[in-house]
């Protein structure tokens, strides 16, 4: 069947990403140099350009090469954790690999979260750390940690390299692993003596991964089992996860979705993936997903899961998940498959290449007389999405709406923004306010939960894609994590826009606090303890002070009246980091909400609301 018959695009064969380096080709004429030299042009050569990172004792020999006129641009953040997440946000931002360099011991342990969270939310990374001398591994020497050893639990792989002639081979393998199959973090631990060291350098290395083998191509009898139970099902629901995102399937998806009619719910982690405006599109399943979604999920005969893992937050108590849907499961990964919840279809197999084969087979399948007819279950989609839609009051005392700032960011941000999350509240007040129409302009930390994630993202973001406006979205609790990067984005020229969703508590937690522990909110206010709510712009630290002191420009703003007003302002500002202190009401809430430990039946629509679907079970 040719293309054109198929309406589907057909999967190209991709060029390599940065990292995913292909053996062979001319060989450059060997060199000799230091395994430090080796390292920084291993990095050029593989097309690594940014590495965000700070020098140290161990991982010192490194910098000393990238003042010769090296290709990599260096930016000096002020915390590991920073570096961490920058390389990270540039790496959800571009498809790259992402890069950070730390120095051995407390570098290299500040560097744990932001791996961490790499790997829950499976992106590309390659963390370098310097170690102490080969010798001294293992003797307790000063600023030594087992950092392979830490490690271990949350990277796909990790190397420790103590002879110099491995850095270049190490170097390819790391970028190829990272970046290939399910992406992830992969960490290289330098001896420092390694780097010291005289060797020769020659290009291209060869890979020696005789295990990793990544599947990608999708099993044909799966594939047309998929798609016979999707001509069959009367309720499907389409369960897109970050998957997609990652292999480049976000067209594919859209094809599936138009040529099925089936509804489609993308997760957290799969915002952006298919455009919230198409009609076809439920919003975000899960805790605090859409009432349609959620239940969608829930009462649907069919989930065709694709990229997505089943995790916790999307599928409430989960022997109570979706009870009446068989389950068709494509995944990269095959540990993924079955871990959760059975699969009735297993698919491993790279999303692209699964949607594509799925669109041919469901295609035959339509030609052979076999189509579902979706219109009873769409017209309960329907009553469902108009009945509880998204939506929110505004304060009664006239300060102002956090959800309306934050909708008010997207609907008045230049076309292509990309936002960059931060944990808590205003997370997923962003997923749901902010319109998502392509992909990549959606980040946060999905699976950790990382609070601090925001601030070093964007500037992450902003560095691989310098021509994009980038807002990062933050509250007052995350933004004191490490607003301290403010000041490497002023030094480095890297002008983010940053909002900070300023209510003075912890909101997510003292939410739980107001629904589960009675109004007891214990060690969650940001301002002056148990004490009494502050004078408007008298809460402590002063945002436009501390944005003023790293280097940017600093605006407040309390006023309804006065926010379109200010955002405008911020958007104009190009030259400098912007910080926006919003100081909004505390007691705004997230819904729709289902609590933890419960059914996804039990969804909240709001505080006391809980939805009546009638007879929707027959």
């Amino acid at each position: 069947m040719t293309e054109q018959a198929t309406g589907a695009p057909k999967p190209q064969p991709r060029a390599p990403r940065a990292g995913q380096q292909q053996p062979g080709g001319p060989a450059h004429a060997t060199e000799h140099m230091t395994g430090a030299q080796s390292l920084i042009r291993s990095l050029e050569e593989i097309g690594a350009d940014t590495v965000f990172g700070i020098p140290g004792g161990a991982i010192l020999p490194a910098y000393d090469p990238m003042m010769d006129s090296s290709r990599v641009r260096h930016v000096l953040v002020r915390h590991e954790q920073g570096a961490g997440h920058a390389a990270t946000g540039y790496a959800q931002a571009t498809g790259k690999v992402g890069v950070c360099m730390a120095t051995s011991g407390p570098g290299a342990t500040n560097l744990v979260t932001p791996i961490a969270d790499a790997h829950m939310d499976s992106v590309p990374l390659v963390a370098i750390t310097g170690q102490v001398t080969s010798k001294a591994i293992g003797t307790d020497a000063f600023q030594e940690a087992d950092i392979c050893g830490i490690t271990m639990p949350i990277t796909k792989h990790n190397f420790l390299v103590t002879d110099p002639a491995d850095i270049p081979r190490t170097i390819v393998e790391a970028f190829h692993i990272a970046s290939t199959g399910r992406p992830g973090p992969v960490l290289v631990d330098i001896a420092k003596d390694a780097l010291q060291a005289q060797t020769v350098f020659s290009w291209p290395p060869q890979l020696e991964l005789p295990g990793y083998r990544p599947v990608t191509k999708p099993h044909a009898k799966q594939i047309r089992e998929a798609a016979r139970l999707v001509t069959e099902a009367r309720r499907p629901v389409l369960y897109v996860g970050g998957g997609v995102l990652k292999a480049g399937a976000t067209a594919e998806l859209k094809v599936l979705a138009e040529l099925t009619g089936a509804p489609v719910t993308t997760t957290l982690m799969g915002i952006g993936s298919f455009p919230d405006s198409h009609p076809q599109h439920l919003g975000m399943p899960g805790m605090h997903g859409t009432v349609a979604a959620v239940t969608a999920l829930q009462k649907s005969d069919l989930i065709v899961a694709l990229g997505a893992r089943f995790d916790d937050r999307v599928t409430g108590k989960l022997d109570s998940f979706a009870p009446y849907a068989r389950i068709v499961h494509a995944d990269i990964d095959p540990a993924e498959i079955g871990k959760n919840r059975a699969a009735d279809v297993p698919i491993v197999g790279d999303a692209r290449e699964v949607i594509a084969d799925l669109i041919v087979a469901v295609q035959a399948e339509q030609a052979a007389g076999r189509t579902a007819g979706y219109a009873e279950w769409w017209e309960l989609l329907n009553r469902w999405r108009e009945t509880y839609p998204l939506g929110y009051d505004l304060p009664e005392d006239g300060s102002l709406s956090p959800q309306q700032v934050i909708q008010r960011i997207g609907e008045r941000a230049p076309e292509g923004t990309v936002y960059a999350a931060g944990v808590g509240q205003h997370q997923m007040w962003a997923a749901h306010y902010i319109d998502y129409e392509k992909p990549a302009t959606w980040l946060n930390s999905g699976g950790l939960g990382t609070m601090g994630y925001a601030v070093p993202a964007a500037l992450g973001a902003k560095v691989g894609m310098p021509d994009r406006a980038v807002w990062a979205i933050d509250g007052d609790g995350c933004f004191q994590m490490t607003n301290q990067e403010l000041a490497t984005a002023a030094l480095n020229n890297i002008p983010i826009k940053v909002a900070v969703i300023n209510n003075g508590a912890l909101g997510m937690v003292r939410q739980w606090q107001t629904l589960f522990y009675n109004q007891r909110y214990s060690n969650t206010r940001l301002h002056d303890g148990d004490g009494e709510e502050p004078a408007r712009g008298t809460r402590v630290p002063d945002f436009v002070k501390l944005a003023e002191a790293m280097g940017c420009v600093g605006i407040r703003c309390e006023d309804p009246e006065q926010l379109d007003a200010v955002i405008e302002q911020a958007n104009s500002i190009n030259d400098r980091p912007v910080v926006v202190d919003f100081v909004v009401h505390e007691d705004a809430m997230v819904w729709p909400m289902v609590a933890a430990g419960t059914s996804n039946d039990e969804v909240m629509a709001a505080r006391g609301v809980r939805p009546d679907f009638g007879d929707s079970d027959d």
